[in-house]
C-alpha cells in the first residue's frame, strides 16, 4: 500500500471514531518513515501516542497537545502477503486511542501492559506472556 492509500486508509478510518473519544486529541498523523523499536533490531513501532505529561512547573508543556502518529514505514516493514492492512491500521488506531483515554482518566494500565509484553518480548516469552 503506497502512502498516500494509507493516508486516505487512516483518514476513513478515524472518521468512524466518535467525536466524544476525540476530546483533547490535537491529530493524528501519519508519518512515511519507519519507526524501529530501540534495542530491538527488526521490531518496528506501528503507532505512538504523544502525550507531554502533567504541566512542567517551567510551562515547558504548554501548547505542545496529544498526538496519534502511525508510521507507514513500519507497516510496510512487516507486511507480508497476506497482510491486512485495514485490520492493523484499525487495531493500531485504537490501540493509541485507549492510551489518549486513558491519559485523560489518569489512569496508565495500557502502557504498563505495553511494558509487560515488551519485556516478555525481550526475554523471548510466547505472545501474551507477561500479561497480567
Amino acid at each position: 500500500m503506497t502512502y498516500p492509500e494509507f493516508v486516505r486508509l487512516v483518514e476513513r478510518l478515524w472518521a468512524q471514531v466518535p467525536e466524544a473519544f476525540k476530546r483533547g486529541l490535537q491529530g493524528v498523523h501519519v508519518l512515511p518513515q519507519a519507526k524501529p523499536e530501540p534495542g530491538l533490531e527488526g521490531v518496528w513501532r506501528l503507532g505512538e501516542y504523544l502525550d507531554p505529561g502533567p504541566p512542567s512547573a517551567f510551562g515547558g508543556f504548554e501548547g505542545l497537545g496529544r498526538h496519534i502518529v502511525l508510521y507507514h514505514g513500519s507497516f510496510l516493514a512487516v507486511a507480508g502477503p497476506d497482510f491486512d492492512w485495514e485490520e492493523e491500521a484499525w487495531e493500531t488506531l485504537l490501540h493509541e486511542l485507549r492510551h489518549h483515554l486513558e491519559s485523560l482518566a489518569g489512569r496508565d494500565d495500557l502502557v504498563r501492559e505495553d511494558l509487560r509484553r515488551l519485556a516478555a518480548f525481550r526475554r523471548g516469552a510466547p505472545p501474551g506472556e507477561g500479561q497480567g
